[in-house]
């Protein structure tokens, strides 16, 4: 495979982008490679500047549910965009938008659209420190919610402290009221209820994770979340900018019977444009700017062409209840594939679905949580990697984030794709 441009383009690109990236994951630093440079996408496929095509599991990392170039959001956006891009005013495409959300999830009564997942959960987290009054948050090690101040932070030397900043340029003082748990461990969670002296505003919690690889909370655990929260009058924030609409038409929520006080919802809600938002029940969003005391704003909040792609997307989903059922049926077909070639090689692997997101480990034991997720061989991940890109098979290059299946994938493809897993552990086994 000629990747002679790429390089090149990568070499050009680290002279004025810090490591040549807009975002750190995108570097191949975990993976021990260089990124390929994107020239189009095409349905499944994604086409590098050298010419290469690539099945594409991590489908803009996870908004294009429908693929690359679908046909029905590209002639939403193309229309929007012949309107203007962007009015810093109000349009009844929001309003629209809004009321798909809504309709759908039970705890949203009103949302509020921003332009990313980040922007989303530090407004969230705002709201809901100005709602309850309290300073406190608790997050899990391993879900990633952004990397606003608060949430940038690590694990100290217990199992349980408060959190200490895990990027230079954060103060101590940011993070002090940030709670580190560990994932789907109650007891974790109890023990920051009891640190904190009735100071915790909200739990937020991706309650399928997917950036520690796919990680899914059980049960349980979310209802005693739900009743820890209630009992001591915090709110739990569903962080579902990954999730939403992705695991189910509902998110999370439409596979746990728990509901959450507010949601934080991206990716597929943009069709692949920028976007982000957050909602709750009336009560909680009346308490935000301008109703309320709670300020947030954003020039480009709402903006038609993102709405417009949104839109589409979420009306194509509504549209033919199958989607979910067809593509929770392509991953598992996809990862149990992989198991299996794993296991005539020799090579442990956990694999799990939730709708179309799916996950792998190279561990020999089921991951639960982040310290389980550590455990696994990313020695022996990167080899799987860079082996199957060089096959054609474009993966997350990271062991800690989640896969994505579009439904444009045929069965056609995905056993194309297992047949090169087959020959790939064959050669790393």
């Amino acid at each position: 495979m000629n990747l002679k441009n790429s390089k090149n383009a990568f070499e050009a690109a680290k002279e004025v982008i810090p490591g040549g990236v807009d975002s750190p994951v995108r570097a191949f630093k975990s993976v021990g490679g260089d990124p390929i440079f994107i020239e189009k996408g095409e349905g499944s496929y994604l086409i590098d500047i050298d010419g290469n095509r690539y099945i594409d599991f991590v489908q803009s990392w996870g908004p294009l549910i429908f693929g690359h170039c679908d046909k029905d959001i590209e002639e939403a956006v193309i229309k929007a965009v012949k309107n203007g891009l962007s009015f810093g005013a109000p349009t009844e495409m929001e309003t629209a938008l809004a009321t798909e959300i809504t309709e759908l999830f039970e705890s949203i009564d009103k949302v509020r659209f921003v332009s990313s997942g980040t922007e989303a959960v530090m407004s969230a987290i705002r709201l809901a420190r100005g709602f309850t009054g309290r300073d406190d948050i608790v997050k899990f090690e391993g879900c990633y919610h952004g990397h606003s101040d608060s949430l940038l932070v690590q694990a100290g030397s217990g199992a349980v402290t408060f959190g200490t900043p895990s990027s230079p340029g954060v103060p101590s003082d940011l993070t002090k009221h940030t709670l580190l748990a560990k994932y789907n461990d109650i007891h974790s969670v109890q023990k920051c209820f009891e640190n904190s002296k009735e100071n915790i505003s909200c739990v937020i919690i991706e309650p399928i994770a997917g950036n520690m690889g796919l990680v899914p909370a059980e049960e349980s655990f979310l209802q005693s979340l739900r009743e820890l929260c209630d009992k001591n009058g915090a709110l739990l924030i569903f962080d579902e900018v990954m999730s939403g609409f992705r695991a189910s038409l509902k998110g999370a929520q439409g596979i746990s019977s728990v509901k959450p006080d507010m949601v934080t919802l991206g990716k597929v809600i943009g069709g692949g444009m920028p976007v982000g938002a957050f909602g709750a029940r009336a009560e909680i969003m009346d308490k935000l700017s301008p109703d309320g005391p709670v300020y947030q704003a954003g020039t480009l909040s709402g903006n038609p062409v993102a709405m417009s792609a949104g839109l589409a997307s979420l009306k194509k989903l509504k549209s033919d209840p199958s989607i979910y059922r067809e593509l929770e049926q392509k991953a598992t077909r996809l990862v149990e594939g992989f198991k299996d070639a794993a296991d005539s090689c020799g090579i442990t692997l956990q694999v799990d679905v939730r709708g179309s997101m799916f996950g792998f480990f190279f561990n020999d034991k089921e991951v639960k949580n982040f310290d389980d997720a550590l455990n696994s061989d990313t020695e022996l991940f990167a080899k799987f990697h860079a082996k199957m890109l060089n096959e054609g098979v474009y993966l997350a290059c990271s062991q800690y984030e989640t896969g994505f299946i579009s439904t444009v994938m045929s069965d056609a493809v995905i056993d194309e794709v297992i047949k090169k897993a087959q020959k790939v552990f064959k050669d790393i086994s």
